[in-house]
């Protein structure tokens, strides 16, 4: 078995369903998306309640849905908790599929007139998107808005996503409860102790769930092998980063060349060797 550090990793499946989704995470969860919708007063979510995580059409031939959390409020409000640990093409598009089913489930036969509670997608993201390149915003939440005036068409489709990656601060820099949270999941699996003025916060008790020491054999056992499986997807994802940018490379190379531009500046550019450069020629 391979050796871990004192805390689990929340990017692992099982990491996040540990400290997330267990039945007796409700009060962590909870917290997580009040931080996240940034709700005020009356309407923060009082109770949470776990559904199942498969997502089925009426129809058996159809696609089918498997997401990390699935949970309603006392409200009827549906909350899909998706964590993306690396990027992945399209992520968007999916994300608007899954919430797809928590609204059509809202169909009820008999009397219904089309009143929607809320959908929310809750994308907490190991990554972060292209088009948000721009910004030093991590929080992002869209709605249906009208794109002359940017008022708000219809409050049922959320789709929210976290840019975990984006926070670059210490600890001591940490300026809400918010970017407590991402900070514990940039860096719980690299610590050794609950800060201190955690302790007695929602947050020290999601250290205490995600300590491995104190969890069953069996469970420890799920942990090393889901801890494999996410650190091959994330060194594979790597190696393919790594790749398209040699390609990219390769590509700018050969355009120069055919510019003439002298073999010790394409060099330069690029970080390809000049024995590299002349086997283009």
């Amino acid at each position: 078995m391979c050796q871990v550090s004192k805390y689990i990793n929340p990017f692992t499946d099982f990491g996040f369903k540990k400290i997330f989704g267990e039945p007796n995470s409700v009060e962590i969860l909870k917290s997580l998306l009040n931080d996240i919708l940034k709700f005020e007063g009356e309407d923060k979510i009082k109770e949470i309640i776990f559904k199942n995580g498969e997502l089925l059409p009426e129809a058996p031939e159809e696609r089918k849905a498997i997401i990390d959390l699935l949970c309603e409020d006392e409200k009827g409000s549906f909350f899909i908790v998706e964590l993306q640990k690396v990027s992945q093409e399209h992520f968007q598009s999916r994300a608007l599929y899954y919430t797809s089913f928590p609204i059509q489930q809202q169909g009820l036969k008999g009397g219904w007139n089309f009143e929607l509670t809320p959908v929310y997608f809750i994308g907490l993201l190991n990554f972060e998107i292209d088009k948000f390149k721009h910004t030093k915003n991590y929080l992002h939440h869209g709605k249906i808005t009208d794109i002359y005036t940017n008022e708000i068409m219809s409050n049922t489709l959320n789709m929210v996503y976290l840019e975990i990656p984006k926070l670059k601060k210490t600890k001591e820099e940490l300026s809400n409860h918010l970017e407590w949270w991402i900070y514990m999941f940039q860096n719980l699996h690299l610590m050794n102790d609950i800060p201190q003025e955690w302790q007695s916060d929602v947050i020290g008790k999601a250290f205490k769930k995600a300590e491995f020491a104190k969890m069953p054999k069996a469970q420890q056992e799920n942990y090393h092998k889901n801890l494999k499986t996410y650190r091959d997807l994330v060194n594979s994802m790597d190696f393919a980063i790594k790749e398209g940018k040699r390609e990219k490379a390769i590509e700018i190379a050969k355009n120069l060349l055919n510019a003439n531009v002298d073999i010790h500046l394409i060099s330069q550019t690029t970080s390809l060797s000049i024995e590299e450069i002349e086997g283009l020629r």
